[in-house]
């Protein structure tokens, strides 16, 4: 049993960033001229819009990892998100430690999150485990629901009480380069109240300074994710077609 229990749990290491930078892909690393901004934790009334506002001004697209429960409750949101153009990946129903969950209750939540996503108008492809830990349920679930695990490469620990918009940007400068995931939230929901504030005063600076380096800001699904035996292995576009998003209802 004990054995049994170490071989469930050894994915889970993939939180310390030092072990991610030894799985490419999973650490969210691909274009070199690219980084992918995404955020977690999401839909939420109040974070949501504020992020969805500065993103539209600078003419960006994200990555959001939304919460099924977080989806149910705020739709609305989640379905302005598709019809702006953001790619939705799965972040799981609830917030929830892996370790923690059997896997078969790991399957059966991720499932009900992938439906209560595709109502909104897109299936999912990408799946973060909440606190990027993942155990071998993790990666037998994803793979039965068709999803690829991300986790991130930068981060701007933008859910703490302390956050501020001066140090988040100091936290992901510290990391991020040229072809980095970066991970940020658009709620508050399993962090201090308010933090998304400081991501949403940091969000300007933080892409215009990405850019002046010459990178390109976007989504996931253009950062073409890398694995170190075949190089790089764009994912196909998902982004919605015209008449999808003019059908779909732009509600706050």
């Amino acid at each position: 049993m004990a054995a049994a229990g170490l071989l469930y749990a050894v994915p889970s290491v993939t939180a310390l960033a030092s072990v991610r930078r030894l799985t490419p892909r999973l650490a969210g690393q691909g274009r070199l001229d690219h980084v992918a901004l995404t955020f977690d934790d999401g839909p939420h009334p109040a974070g949501t819009p504020q992020i969805l506002h500065i993103l539209h001004e600078l003419d960006v697209t994200a990555t959001f990892f939304v919460l099924g429960r977080q989806v149910a409750a705020h739709r609305g949101i989640a379905r302005r998100l598709v019809a702006e153009g953001h790619e939705i990946g799965l972040h799981g129903w609830h917030h929830r430690n892996s370790l923690l969950v059997s896997p078969l209750g790991l399957r059966d939540s991720l499932r009900a999150a992938v439906d209560e996503i595709t109502a909104t108008g897109t299936r999912p492809r990408l799946y973060r485990p909440p606190y990027g830990i993942a155990t071998a349920a993790t990666f037998w679930a994803a793979a039965g629901l068709g999803l690829t695990p991300v986790l991130w490469e930068a981060w701007g620990k933008d859910w703490t009480a302390d956050a501020t918009p001066e140090r988040v940007i100091a936290s992901v400068r510290r990391d991020v380069r040229g072809g980095s995931t970066v991970l940020l939230h658009d709620s508050d929901c399993t962090s201090a109240p308010d933090s998304w504030r400081a991501t949403a005063g940091a969000l300007r600076p933080l892409i215009r300074g990405l850019r002046v380096q010459g990178l390109t800001v976007g989504p996931l699904r253009d950062h073409g994710l890398r694995s170190v035996r075949n190089g790089y292995a764009t994912l196909p576009s998902t982004r919605p077609s015209p008449a999808s998003t003019a059908a779909s209802p732009l509600q706050n």
